[in-house]
């Protein structure tokens, strides 16, 4: 199992982590058997953001005497009322919640407290000036939670909440799909078979500001619906083609700022799958020839930092060099972090010869010579 920090806030977690919605209804023996086979295989990480009392008490009594070993990403703002979900503004039912949380599982402390499902601008800031976001900073100031994040389908709302400085950790739907449609408060739209009827062409410019403001910044991304439900692996895929659960992963876990993929789990075989991406070969990772493919969508002319352009024969890493291009035009001035990563590279834009051995193996048609020869303008070097 690799590892990745979470950001900037000094949490490591692994590539692959453990999504326990899949959980709910089943009874302690399965809980069970899956965290004892994720960790295993080294997942060191885990999201719950279900209130069911049931499934809290279950997954706090499977990871009793384990706390300190497992890093638990959880939600507020979720209730339970009449035997299902609900997710919640009003201060006392958050306060509530939370502490029931705290109660079944064991702990005195979450690691990320995510402010669950802020998908519309207003929620955000109602949010942000508003007895919520207070309460979580009190949480923080006492120890019961290490960061506070957030959870998010709206690439606008996400990007204000990142911006403002208040959360150090988001949780966010990341596939190919849904990075290719516009922000908005309609989460269904994501999946509606109508949103990719049109032939739809590269990602949406909010997502890509979103994925390299939090690169930044140091927010670090934990990521939702990377099979989109499970309709990206199927045949009748919004992309026109099915995907494999390891191009899924991959895909996710190559975007700026992501640390790691939380995987939804309803059965055995599902975890084998998404575990086995740790040991499977980059050919079975490999997503640029499926991407290409695609019959409604088309990435041309955009960097997907895929590796394909490899090997330089100068030995630059073209992608990474790409991708603080990519996060320095973001801004009207480099930021700091970016020069030094990029000061960091053994081989700078500068030492490109511009053979264009790497545009002959880019999938998507990518100016590369022309981003070396940028990169070079924007670093000095």
């Amino acid at each position: 199992m690799k590892y990745r920090a979470l950001g900037e806030t000094g949490i490591s977690v692994s590539e692959i982590g453990l999504g326990c919605e899949g959980f709910a209804g089943r009874d302690e023996a399965f809980t069970r058997q899956m965290f004892d086979l994720a960790r295993k295989h080294g997942v060191n990480c885990m999201d719950l953001y279900s209130p069911d009392p049931d499934l809290r008490s279950r997954v706090g009594s499977v990871l009793r005497g384990q706390r300190k070993d497992f890093v638990m990403q959880a939600h507020l703002c979720t209730v339970w009322q009449d035997g299902q979900y609900k997710a919640t503004r009003r201060p006392d039912e958050v306060r509530a919640s939370f502490d029931d949380l705290l109660t079944r599982l064991g702990t005195d402390y979450i690691d990320v407290g995510m402010i669950h499902y802020v998908d519309s601008v207003d929620t955000w800031h109602s949010i942000a000036d508003g007895e919520v976001m207070r309460y979580a900073e009190e949480l923080k100031a006492a120890g019961n939670i290490r960061e506070i994040g957030l959870s998010s389908h709206n690439p606008i709302a996400a990007l204000e909440a990142v911006k403002s400085g208040l959360i150090r950790v988001l949780m966010f739907s990341v596939n190919p799909c849904y990075d290719l449609q516009p922000g908005g408060e309609d989460i269904e739209a994501l999946w509606a078979e109508e949103s990719y009827k049109n032939h739809l062409f590269n990602m949406d410019p909010n997502r890509e500001a979103l994925y390299e403001t939090c690169q930044r910044m140091g927010v670090g991304i934990t990521v939702m619906k990377a099979f989109g439900g499970g309709d990206l692996l199927t045949a009748d895929s919004p992309a026109g083609v099915a995907l494999t659960v390891n191009q899924c992963i991959h895909y996710a876990l190559t975007r700026p700022a992501v640390a790691t993929v939380f995987a939804g789990v309803h059965s055995r075989e599902q975890l084998d799958a998404d575990l086995s991406y740790e040991t499977a070969p980059a050919s079975e990772k490999d997503y640029a020839a499926a991407f290409a493919s695609f019959p409604k969508i088309s990435w041309q002319g955009h960097c997907m930092y895929c590796g394909h352009c490899a090997p330089c024969p100068q030995g630059i890493d073209v992608a990474a060099v790409t991708k603080f291009l990519n996060l320095a035009r973001a801004q009207d001035t480099v930021p700091e972090t970016v020069r030094e990563h990029y000061a960091a590279l053994s081989h700078p834009a500068s030492d490109c010869t511009a053979c264009g051995a790497c545009e002959t193996r880019c999938p998507f048609g990518v100016p590369i010579r022309e981003n070396m020869e940028r990169a070079r303008e924007t670093f000095g070097g």
